[in-house]
């Protein structure tokens, strides 16, 4: 006899289908978490990476910022110091210019020949006062002009005046202050002149 199956073996068929399916989908939905989850938790851990490098970067900008700081203030210091110093050796020098320029015009005025005004500006020196002839402004000239602190005199103007009653020349001439001497014999650098009476 021929065995005949009375039985719905296409829905059990079906069954076992949707059964499988659901099992597959959800299979499917718990790798699908698994891998967004992992994802999710890379990604996380990489952003968390970055936001702490960030934020050590942040903390050496700040402290190089602190150090360019630094350094400006020490520049700025650096340029007032040298500043200073450059205006003590400006003093320094000038007060030995000073001495060495009156010096000069003490030992270079023939008999004579009286100052009443002596104005330094830099090298350039204006020197005015009173002589008793004209000869005497051109001795003092030349012995200025000899002088191996002073060189280039130049009179300005010279006029008769009458001081205390007597006949006298005013001038007023300009000199310039050698800043370096020449090196010469001792008797020349003493600034000796010839005075003529």
């Amino acid at each position: 006899m021929i065995p005949i199956n009375l039985l719905p073996h296409r829905e059990a068929r079906r069954k076992e289908q949707r059964k499988r399916f659901a099992t597959m989908a959800a299979l499917t939905t718990v790798l699908g978490g698994l891998v967004v989850f992992a994802g999710h938790t890379h990604y996380a851990s990489r952003i968390e990476e970055q936001m702490g490098r960030n934020q050590f970067l942040e903390g050496e900008i700040a402290s190089l910022d602190r150090q360019i700081a630094e350094i400006s203030q020490l520049k700025e210091q650096t340029q007032a110091l040298l500043g200073r110093k450059k205006v003590v050796e400006s003093l320094q020098s000038n007060r030995s210019e000073t001495v060495r320029l009156l010096d000069q015009l003490i030992r270079q005025i023939p008999e004579g020949v009286y100052l009443k005004a002596v104005k330094q500006q830099g090298p350039n020196v204006n020197v005015s006062g009173y002589a008793s002839s004209s000869a005497r402004v051109s001795t003092l000239m030349r012995n200025l002009d000899a002088s191996p602190w002073l060189e280039d005199p130049a009179l300005v103007e010279i006029k008769s005046v009458q001081v205390n009653n007597q006949p006298q020349n005013e001038f007023n001439l300009n000199v310039r202050l050698s800043r370096e001497a020449p090196v010469q014999s001792k008797s020349a650098a003493t600034g000796s002149a010839p005075r003529k009476g």
